[in-house]
């Protein structure tokens, strides 16, 4: 598309980047590349590995599916395996900062990749915000094992959700979850210092917490009531409380904990080799986690009746029953070394996704503003750590995990589509890893993705039209303060619509210009 005809009504919003921008792109960030493939499956892992198992399965469980669980996990595991290849083939092919951002650029257009980068935000941002809601029931029951107590009020979000007649109903309380909310500044602080240390740390976490697991898988399984998984699938109570509609609702509340191996894309512009290291890093850590979930939700379920599992900490309810006051301490330890390093890595997706949409024009300047020192996006990170912290001080976990799950299954619905184009417009594209079986894995991820986000959107109506708003009222809010930035700042700031190349700077100094000649933004010294 020429620049005049870009600029023509309804030719602006769809302009795109091309395949041999991006690839440029990828050739000329100034991200340190320091992760190798061992560091991507564990960076995986560390972000999967959290609130999916150590929080959301026991609602998923409680209020949706009860032990049936287990299929939920297969039936997001599968949604998830589909939308891991076809991210594996894009990740190798352009291997850049900014994910499924990046990948809509190609496609659909600049407006359709600004919608992607604000759903991202519901996956990343809004999702660390969500495991920090359950890090701090965590922390609270350990700290409990040790006679600390915290105040309710300092661990408990002001908006509330109870369970009534016709599902979960939410109000606003009068607590604030501030402890959820320092664990964020903490990751945050970390992060700003450099991702390759980030990392280091992760790595230390990962082995620390899948150890904790097979120990409560070992062990758990001795303490197994078999009677716990009858009925294995509970009768239908209506709407989507168990049955069959409440596997597949329960699916949708733990689909975004596999968040994680897609946040492994986000790494490619910090990639040693990205060609090869990228779908080691995403497929590897999806399958080690899948194994894991079943494994801990059958044991959590068959531990304690479903039914009482509707707690912010359900392992730690788990190991409490089965009487063993050490392995409870451990494991509970486990579970908040398992969470802190998922709102690490959420936490940097987010600020890396920001980091492209800046590079492009459709974000501030400064979100892609790196540290001399550290040589880290550390303005952004710093902005989008204050606001996912307020997001987990106000909202409660169960419409945090509803938006992740939501962004998420769009995003990889996308993502699918996006191997549907490139090999249809570009079958000459050279690609390191391609998804197998032809065109049936990403036509199989865009069903399982919209399968996924079908039972959220019900729901967000049923309760919007059955007087409970909050939902509905968020999700439209978000969506609109999305469209009003774009509208009122990207679209005028954007370098493709400028028609400037990926690495112009408008006159003023790339940032590794500026750094070595000790010049600030405005290319002065």
């Amino acid at each position: 598309m020429t620049e005049t005809a870009a600029r023509q009504p309804g030719h602006r919003l769809l302009m795109k980047k091309s395949i041999a921008q991006v690839q440029k792109e990828a050739a000329g960030q100034h991200l340190k590349r320091s992760l190798g493939a061992v560091n991507l499956v564990l960076f995986g892992i560390g972000c999967i590995i959290g609130a999916g198992i150590y929080v959301m399965t026991g609602s998923a469980a409680a209020h949706f599916a009860g032990p049936a669980v287990l299929l939920s996990f297969v039936v997001a595991g599968l949604a998830c395996a589909f939308a891991g290849l076809c991210y594996a083939e894009l990740a190798s092919t352009m291997p850049v900062a900014g994910s499924a951002y990046t990948y809509s650029y190609t496609i659909l257009g600049e407006v359709f990749a600004w919608v992607m980068g604000w759903l991202l935000v519901l996956e990343y941002g809004v999702a660390a915000s969500t495991v920090a809601a359950g890090w701090s029931g965590s922390v609270t029951s350990l700290l409990a094992n040790f006679g600390l107590v915290i105040p309710a009020h300092l661990t408990t979000s002001f908006i509330q959700a109870t369970q009534g007649d016709h599902g979960l109903i939410f109000s606003a309380g009068h607590g604030l979850n501030l402890l959820g909310a320092l664990g964020i500044l903490a990751v945050t602080s970390l992060l700003v210092i450099g991702v390759s240390e980030s990392a280091n740390v992760n790595n230390v976490i990962v082995i620390i917490k899948v150890g904790v697991l097979l120990l409560f898988i070992g062990m758990g399984a001795f303490f197994v009531k078999p009677a716990n998984w009858h009925p294995f699938i509970p009768p239908n109570e209506g709407g989507f409380t168990y049955g069959i509609p409440g596997i597949f609702r329960a699916a949708s509340v733990i689909f975004f904990a596999y968040v994680g191996f897609e946040a492994v894309s986000t790494a490619a512009g910090e990639a040693k080799n990205p060609a090869r290291d990228m779908p080691i890093g995403i497929l590897g850590s999806l399958v080690v986690c899948t194994i894991l979930y079943i494994l801990v939700s059958a044991i959590l379920t068959g531990i304690v009746p479903f039914r009482q599992l509707g707690v912010a900490a359900p392992i730690a309810l788990a190991v409490d029953r089965m009487g063993v006051p050490w392995f409870a301490i451990l494991i509970k330890l486990g579970a908040v070394a398992g969470l802190s390093s998922v709102m690490l890595i959420l936490t940097y997706g987010q600020s890396r996704v920001f980091y492209a949409m800046a590079r492009d024009g459709l974000l501030p300047r400064f979100f892609a503003k790196l540290h001399t020192g550290f040589r880290t996006p550390w303005i952004g990170t710093i902005i989008l750590g204050l606001l996912i912290a307020t997001a987990a001080a106000m909202l409660p976990i169960e419409i945090l995990g509803d938006l992740v799950s939501l962004g998420t299954g769009v995003a990889f619905a996308i993502v699918c589509i996006s191997v549907l184009w490139l090999r249809s417009t570009r079958p000459d594209l050279h690609r390191p890893f391609t998804a197998p079986f032809g065109v049936f894995v990403p036509v199989l991820g865009v069903i399982m993705s919209l399968v996924m986000v079908g039972p959220l959107l019900i729901d967000i109506v049923f309760k919007a039209l059955h007087g409970d708003p909050i939902p509905a009222y968020l999700l439209t809010g978000y969506l609109s303060l999305g469209a009003l930035i774009y509208f009122g700042y990207g679209l005028s700031h954007s370098r493709l619509g400028l028609g400037l190349g990926p690495h112009e700077e408008d006159g003023l100094p790339t940032e590794m210009e500026a750094v070595a000649h000790g010049l600030d933004e405005h290319g002065q010294k």
